[in-house]
């Protein structure tokens, strides 16, 4: 059984593309890194239930469709509109790394240490917002959990063997 703490979310499918079971999703990752994956996985009523891509056609730089193994007609499809695409974390880390990906989902940071440019701890990454209006980290640490802004120019390094972002955020934003 896949556990939420195996998968990362790289994607949310959008509408049912024509009647043959076609589906537009939109994907945080390259499309050559994301044809490498050995499946996708969905919640389906809480449980998280591999999938596998037949076909993928590219639509924009960020959407593809999406043919997927048991679904072939638009009905059939249609009970994946607005479900969320996530994929294993262990072969996420293998592809990205192998592909050299530029865009990363941000689920990928959770666990993460965040450290200061002056060395110092602030907490760690537990969860993570993701809104076309904002997008936040929330770090724990001794004092709480506070949300901060995941954004690229606050972000100096990412170290991933050591699971360690590195930021430099505006003066004030973590005096709690």
């Amino acid at each position: 059984m896949i556990t939420r703490e195996e998968i990362i979310n790289i994607g949310i499918f959008n509408k049912a593309h024509g009647v043959k079971g076609e589906i537009s999703a939109t994907l945080d990752c390259e499309l050559d890194a994301f044809r490498k994956f050995s499946c996708i996985v969905v919640d389906i009523d809480g449980i998280f239930v591999p999938f596998f891509i037949e076909k993928i056609r590219p639509k924009t730089s960020e959407t593809a469709l999406l043919t997927i193994d048991g679904f072939d007609s638009d009905v059939t499809v249609k009970t994946l509109v607005n479900k969320d695409i996530y994929v294993l974390k262990k072969e996420f880390s293998e592809i990205s790394a192998e592909e050299d990906c530029d865009r990363l989902p941000i689920d990928y940071f959770i666990g993460f240490k965040v450290r200061s440019i002056d060395g110092s701890e602030l907490g760690e990454i537990v969860d993570v917002y993701d809104s076309p209006k904002a997008v936040l980290f929330f770090i724990k640490n001794e004092d709480g959990t506070y949300p901060a802004p995941a954004v690229d120019d606050f972000i100096v390094d990412i170290d991933d063997e050591g699971k360690v972002l590195e930021v430099d955020f505006p003066e004030g934003l973590f005096d709690w």
